[in-house]
């Protein structure tokens, strides 16, 4: 049985969808997002990606509140990222974040995404992540985690 309430599938209460192994979820750009020039100001697409992780994770059905609620509470923490900015997007465009979980060793994951414009790429980013634990040390992630993101790893 898994640790997690939430069950995956069509009725999951998550945003987006898998193509595959790769979460998409669709996000607007608002004016809240943007600069003076409309333009989208660029801490903001760590907002985009991050949706697009916890979308991801939602969707594979498990939530960032059965993590903390387990015996064992854990929870996610980015230690790197690294953002390629190819093209600006504007207020009103209709983007598509696109998240592939690549691999877990250890504690790390390893997360590429993208931020797409229709056919056109606006930004990547390379993420490495890690579950820590309330102290804040880094942990394993737990079997129930394990066996819902495996079948969408490249390598676990």
């Amino acid at each position: 049985m898994s640790d997690f309430a939430i069950e995956a599938g069509p009725d999951a209460p998550s945003a987006g969808r898998f193509e595959g192994r790769v979460h998409r979820l669709p996000v607007r750009v608002y004016y809240e997002d943007t600069d003076f020039t409309g333009v989208v100001y660029h801490a903001n697409y760590l907002r985009f990606f991050e949706r697009g992780r916890s979308d991801f994770v939602r969707h594979i059905g498990v939530s960032h509140t059965d993590l903390l609620t387990q015996s064992k509470p854990v929870a996610f923490s980015v230690l790197e990222i690294a953002i390629r900015y190819r093209r600006p997007a504007r207020v009103d465009d209709a983007l598509l974040v696109k998240t592939s979980f690549d691999a877990v060793q250890g504690a790390r994951l390893t997360i590429a995404q993208t931020i797409a414009r229709g056919a056109e790429e606006v930004a990547s980013a390379a993420v490495t992540a890690c579950c820590i634990d309330l102290q804040g040390r880094a942990v394993r992630p737990s079997a129930s985690l394990l066996q819902r993101l495996r079948p969408y790893l490249l390598a676990s």
